[in-house]
């Protein structure tokens, strides 16, 4: 994969959804991000829909979400 990934922003509702189409090295078919932001008792909670993650890929991204992501946003905001 050499962890080259490209994209662009399809879609962008404040405070509601963000949609990104990304693709992994070579692919041909896009994979899609949607994440859908909900109002909770205790804040926001974030709904991430991630769509056709190449097959070598995808402990990776999975981990990637989890960790690099939504961990480094926790983080960020238990600092605040």
């Amino acid at each position: 994969m050499g962890g080259s990934i490209t994209g662009k922003n399809l879609e962008f509702e404040p405070n509601k959804k963000i949609v990104q189409q990304w693709y992994f090295g070579d692919q041909e078919e896009a994979s899609i991000v949607t994440i859908k932001l909900h109002p909770h008792k205790h804040g926001t909670s974030a709904e991430l829909i991630h769509t056709n993650i190449p097959d070598e890929a995808f402990d990776d991204i999975t981990d990637g979400w989890k960790e690099s992501y939504f961990g480094e946003l926790e983080e960020f905001f238990e600092r605040e």
